[in-house]
């Protein structure tokens, strides 16, 4: 199989895009896609962990045709990796929800919509053609909760994901300082970073200020940024236990999959639950600085023969490479969510970025499955030479 993935050159790397990203958004809202809680301690082992899990290849094998492509809920997907969710996207760079959505689509990579995201699941289900999966957090409302997923079965969503981890919003230094905390602020400092980057103004005025745009009808009309605060703070404010994920098993007849799982004892309430799959994540370091790596969580949980018969145990956090994406697979992961490294193909490249970043990390990935001897994602495990 030759390589066919085409994507920009000039930008071969997630560091690439993230340095063209960086010049072209404003400094506030970049901080805000790229801060951690905290000293950020969290956010640096996330990355620097997989550096821990080293691969060997077999050379003297007959070369097969190389298929990246995996099953999963039912579905066969192009790629194992997908686009994780992201709450204010279209702050970060103007209707960037949709750029990614239609890109995920069109490559047949699953896209994963936040219930704090600027585009509605509506629009995103028209973009995608019905492709996208939800991200809940879950309200303290429940007629919230099952108002929304109404609206998530009017538009035959595939999966719903629930978001566990935030029991309280984590405290990220960089978005105090900046303004981006509840309700957000802008101030001289921002306006003046908005100047410096005239391609992301013009684009705002064109697609319009961004706002949560699932949530708008549970909000009051009128709301100035005071009361959108106290809104958010009201509505999302509160731990999502056991009971509270049964009762949407029960509503919810699709596949269901649970983010931000860690340890055993949530993997095997997860199990017992009845839930599809988990996505081993710690927010991308952006709620408790002391815990470990998402890596690392992963090596431990799927290292349980148990659990891997009877769940989908999936990684989000760290990515960077398609190396990456191989040692996550090496050590149990069975399919991988990309947050960071989406945002900034987008804000380097516009309405282009989205596909480049798919393409790039197919050709990475690609590559090291050749290196390897390698012909399906299935046989990653075969290749682990050492957790160091």
């Amino acid at each position: 199989m030759s390589q066919k993935f085409i994507y920009n050159t000039r930008y071969p790397s997630v560091e690439d895009l993230k340095i063209k990203a960086k010049k072209r958004i404003p400094r506030f809202a970049f901080d805000y896609l790229t801060g951690g809680a905290n000293e950020e301690l969290n956010l640096a082992r996330n990355e620097n962990d997989f550096d821990n899990i080293l691969l060997k290849p077999q050379y003297l094998l007959a070369s097969e045709e190389i298929d990246l492509s995996v099953e999963l809920f039912g579905r066969r997907y192009s790629a194992p990796f997908g686009v994780s969710p992201i709450g204010l996207q279209g702050l970060m760079w103007p209707n960037a929800p949709e750029i990614l959505a239609k890109a995920a689509a069109k490559n047949d990579i699953p896209y994963i919509l936040s219930t704090v995201s600027t585009s509605s699941i509506e629009r995103i289900a028209e973009v995608s053609d019905g492709k996208a999966w939800f991200q809940l957090y879950h309200p303290t409302e429940n007629r919230l909760r099952d108002d929304i997923i109404k609206r998530l079965e009017a538009v035959e969503c595939p999966v719903l994901v629930v978001l566990v981890d935030v029991p309280a919003f984590g405290l990220r230094y960089r978005e105090i300082k900046s303004g981006l905390s509840m309700p957000p602020k802008m101030s001289i400092a921002n306006i003046l970073q908005t100047f410096a980057c005239p391609t992301w103004g013009i684009e705002t005025l064109r697609h319009g200020i961004p706002s949560f745009a699932t949530l708008k009808p549970y909000m009051e009309k009128g709301l100035d940024l005071a009361q959108l605060g106290q809104f958010m703070n009201r509505t999302f404010t509160g731990k999502v236990d056991v009971e509270k994920i049964k009762a949407i098993r029960d509503l919810w007849k699709g596949p269901l999959v649970l983010k931000g799982i860690a340890i055993d004892e949530d993997m095997q309430a997860a199990i017992a639950l009845g839930v599809d799959g988990v996505i081993v994540s710690n927010h991308g370091g952006r709620q408790l600085d002391a815990s470990e790596s998402s890596i690392n969580s992963l090596i431990h949980l799927a290292s349980n023969p148990e659990y891997k018969k009877k769940i989908k145990i999936m990684l989000d956090g760290g990515i960077r490479s398609g190396v990456d994406l191989a040692r996550a697979h090496a050590v149990g992961s069975d399919f991988n969510f990309m947050g960071r490294p989406f945002m900034y193909g987008v804000g380097a490249l516009g309405n282009e970025g989205g596909e480049h970043t798919i393409n790039m990390f197919k050709t990475h990935l690609f590559q090291v499955m050749k290196q390897l001897s390698l012909s399906k994602i299935e046989d990653f495990p075969k290749r682990l030479q050492a957790v160091l």
